[in-house]
């Protein structure tokens, strides 16, 4: 077991490709803390995962709410005693919402920033005394390629999305004199729930898949390989990297 008697956070790792992680992680005989603003969803991925004799705990996160992420970290350490991983992964994406810049509304901008980039940094921010007391630990950022490529009519996700890249490098260079690792994932097109409302227009499927080399979308297991490898003691030299996970999509 590569991550056993290591202690995680997962922020939304109700759905998709939190849970999938979560899920991975406890397989890997991690303890899992699974931070969801879904009750119902964090509860069914808490049980899921103790059916098949792994080791987790729901605690209800909204990442956007400073007191709820400090709550949050104060029942993992009253728990475990201690935060191995953070994987900071909740995220929103506002659908009709989203447009181009002069067509955003404040509260679309506003929203999609303090979950997607303020909740990175605040969880990140409340971890790191935790890891800096035990000498060690690991941050993953779960980023993705509308911070690095321009998509149309997505003004504040990519600009959410893009600002993870600079928090995780400056992180990276702060923190890698205390052995805390910070590094990002960039999923391609991922088949989860954020991402059902694009995959009902018809033929979307089928472009997403096409628009990578490997000719199919991702899953969240195909991300949560990669994230088990980050939080593992085989990736000690890995710091400030940007590893991609997208099927070539980046590459081409």
């Amino acid at each position: 077991m590569r991550l056993k008697g290591k202690v995680a956070i997962v922020t939304g790792a109700g759905a998709g490709i939190g849970e999938a992680i979560a899920r991975r992680y406890a397989h890997e005989g991690a303890r899992v803390v699974i931070a969801e603003i879904d009750a119902a969803r964090g509860k069914a991925n808490e049980d899921a995962i103790r059916e098949k004799d792994g080791e987790a705990i729901f605690v209800a996160t909204d990442v956007a709410s400073e007191e709820q992420i400090k709550e949050m970290i104060n029942v993992t350490l009253a728990r475990y005693g201690r935060i191995d991983v953070l994987v900071n992964n909740a995220g929103i994406i506002l659908g009709q919402q989203e447009a181009r810049a002069h067509e955003l509304t404040n509260e679309a901008w506003d929203r999609t920033m303090a979950v997607n980039l303020r909740g990175y940094w605040l969880c990140s921010k409340y971890v790191i005394p935790s890891m800096l007391a035990q000498g060690r630990g690991c941050i993953i950022m779960i980023a993705s390629p509308c911070g690095m490529l321009g998509f149309t009519r997505l003004a504040a996700y990519s600009t959410s999305k893009g600002g993870i890249f600079g928090l995780m490098r400056s992180m990276a260079a702060d923190y890698a004199p205390d052995h805390i690792r910070v590094n990002a994932i960039v999923p391609g097109t991922i088949d989860t729930p954020m991402n059902a409302e694009e995959f009902q227009i018809p033929g979307a499927r089928e472009k997403w898949a096409a628009a990578a080399p490997a000719a199919r979308l991702g899953t969240g297991n195909d991300v949560a390989g990669m994230a088990l490898f980050l939080a593992s003691d085989d990736a000690d030299y890995c710091v400030g990297g940007v590893y991609m996970v997208d099927g070539g999509q980046t590459a081409i």
